[in-house]
This record gives structure tokens, C-alpha cells and sequence, in this order.
């Protein structure tokens, strides 16, 4: 009888799960539909997102993570079953499951993670955190002592950390990611046009023209929503620079948290990270120009890893298949089923 070893990038709007053999064999919104009366949970995943926005009173669509950590313990246990009962479906032994997790989680979060895994069915659960896992699926030696600065935009948090010699040196996390620029964007077209937009909407601006920095054939985008002053649905032209306005606050609070692991970095590895520069991974560093204003802001280079999306979920993954030789890169807290 065989067992799959799997990684699972447990992130606060996409679960990602890592099949050494396989690479990225699941890619669905971590969203599950529910419902409220009898608390019955009615689908997982791509289609519970479809239903965000759309229930009747009866059924609620939510995400059981918040800012990277469980905010809802039972749907978090039963999405981690759905999902791994989806990439395992004929696995006759339980599988060995790496967990990623944000690098400054509690020991309390990190259990109820454990917990959550263990439960869904899991035969081994080991935690890895979020940056380390980020810099392994990039593509980076962290294995020498040499500085590498790693930002990795969430779903619900920003993480960055100065890696040497497979250890977190210096780190700072920020509950700033995808989620909250979709929010800013909301907020932004609520205040200035009274207009009222759903998420969806707001994560469609956010990736057709959102941008930190001006680009090249600059293109208004038309949005519907409902008008605040008389409830009738209404619909505009947006354009990249109220965008840009927008998610100007959020990508600031990215910036000073890159800012402060710099101030904490110890002068040799800070010599490091001026040659090798800094990589940026996760969905948020997708977002247009961002690389080029933290080359501006801070005088280093920047480079977006090859598959951003797919980085924590890869080295999730590497890290499980390697670990005999790789397992002083787990977490403190990694627990066993």
C-alpha cells in the first residue's frame, strides 16, 4: 500500500496542494457554502465561490481563515477533508501532510492547524512556515549562509523575512494582502462615486488595471454596481490612476514592513541581500509596477519568482519530499498524528 505525501498552501482565499510527483495537483478558492439551519455544508471550494454574494438567506458562503489563520475551526477541518480526499481519491494509506503557516502565528493557531489536519484524515502533519516555504518553491539556496530577502503577498497577510542558513533571521508580518486591496478598492469607489461593489467585482478591478506604479497604455475600465443615493444599479468608468489611489495605503503598509526587516537585519546579510536583492512571490506580487516601486523605495534590486501563486505550495511540497535532510526548516511547533 502507497501514501501520498502532499503539501497544502492553507492560504486565507486559495488552498494550493502540492504532489511531489504531480507539482500543483488542486487549485480552488478556500470558500465553503453552508447551511445555516442545519449546518449542513453544501459544497467546497470553486463552487461555493461561485455562490459568494448570490445565497438565499438560507445558505451562507464563508472563508474559514482569516489573515492566515482559522477563524472557523469546523470548516476549516471540513474543506482540509474535501481537499484531501480530492487529491488523494484512491490513496489507500492516510498521507503525511505539510502545513504552511504564517511565520508569526501562535501556538494556539498552530495546533488548531494541526488539529484541523489531523482530523480531515491526515497520518502526519508538520508545519512549515509561510517564508521559508515561499523561498524553497522560488527557487532560493537557503541553505548557505547567505541573506535572502523573501516577501510573499497573501490572501490575508504580507510576510517578509531575511532567510540565512535555512532560518528566519529577521521577519515582520502584516495583515495586509489581496483581500485588503480588494477592500480598499471598495471603500475607495464607495466614498468617491457612491457606488456599492461587490468583492468579486473589486478583485476584477485589481487585476485588470490595479497597479502601484504608472504603466504603459493606461485603460479605463467599466464597473457596475448599486448607486448608495437611489438603490438603482449603475455603471462607470474607472481608471487606473484612482486605482492606483486606492491601494495606495495597503501597498504603503507593505513597503514599511519590508522597511523595518531591513532595520533588523545584522550589517553582513543586509551586504547579501544588496547583490542577490529581493524576491517577491504569492498572488500579490502579480500586481502591476509593484516590483518597481520597492526598487524605488528601496534602492534594491527586485525580481517576481517564475510561478508566484505556486511558490508556497512547491516548496511546501519539496520540503515534505526531503524530510529526513530538510527537517530543521519545520517549524518549532511541528506535531505528529
Amino acid at each position: 500500500m502507497s501514501s501520498i505525501d502532499i503539501g497544502i498552501d492553507l492560504g486565507t482565499s486559495t488552498v494550493l496542494v502540492y504532489n511531489g510527483s504531480q507539482g500543483i495537483v488542486l487549485r480552488e478558492p478556500s470558500v465553503v457554502a453552508v447551511n445555516t439551519k442545519t449546518g449542513e455544508t453544501l459544497s467546497v471550494g470553486a463552487e461555493a465561490h461561485e455562490m459568494i454574494g448570490k445565497t438565499p438567506a438560507r445558505i451562507t458562503a464563508i472563508r474559514p481563515l482569516c489573515d492566515g489563520v482559522i477563524s472557523d475551526y469546523k470548516m476549516t477541518e471540513a474543506m482540509i477533508k474535501y481537499f484531501m480526499k480530492k487529491a488523494c481519491p484512491s490513496n489507500v494509506v492516510k498521507p503525511r501532510v505539510a502545513l504552511c503557516i504564517p511565520s508569526l502565528i501562535t501556538g494556539v493557531e498552530a495546533n488548531a492547524a494541526v488539529d484541523a489536519a489531523g482530523a480531515a484524515g491526515a497520518r502526519s502533519v508538520y508545519l512549515i512556515e509561510e517564508p521559508v516555504a515561499a523561498a524553497i518553491g522560488a527557487g532560493l539556496d537557503i541553505s548557505k549562509p547567505n541573506g535572502n530577502l523573501i516577501l510573499d503577498i497573501g490572501g490575508g497577510t504580507s510576510e517578509v523575512a531575511v532567510i540565512s542558513l535555512g532560518g528566519i533571521v529577521a521577519s515582520r508580518s502584516v495583515r495586509v494582502g489581496g483581500d485588503e486591496f480588494d477592500s480598499a478598492i471598495i471603500q475607495y469607489v464607495k466614498k468617491k462615486y457612491n457606488l456599492l461593489i461587490g468583492d468579486r467585482t473589486a478583485e476584477n478591478i485589481k487585476i485588470e488595471i490595479g497597479s502601484a506604479y504608472p504603466y504603459e497604455d493606461e485603460q479605463p475600465m467599466e464597473i457596475k454596481g448599486r448607486n448608495l443615493v437611489d438603490g438603482l444599479p449603475k455603471n462607470m468608468m474607472l481608471h487606473p490612476d484612482e486605482v492606483r489611489e486606492a491601494l495606495a495605503d495597503s501597498v504603503m503598509s507593505v513597503l514599511d514592513a519590508i522597511r523595518t526587516t531591513l532595520e533588523r537585519t545584522p550589517p553582513e546579510l543586509s551586504a547579501d541581500i544588496i547583490d542577490h536583492g529581493i524576491t517577491l512571490t504569492g498572488g500579490g506580487a502579480l500586481l502591476r509596477g509593484l516590483d518597481q516601486l520597492i526598487s524605488k523605495e528601496t534602492g534594491m534590486p527586485v525580481q517576481v519568482a517564475e510561478n508566484p501563486l505556486d511558490c508556497v505550495a512547491a516548496g511546501t511540497g519539496k520540503l515534505l519530499e526531503n524530510i529526513n535532510t530538510m527537517k530543521e526548516l519545520l517549524s518549532d511547533d511541528d506535531s505528529k498524528y
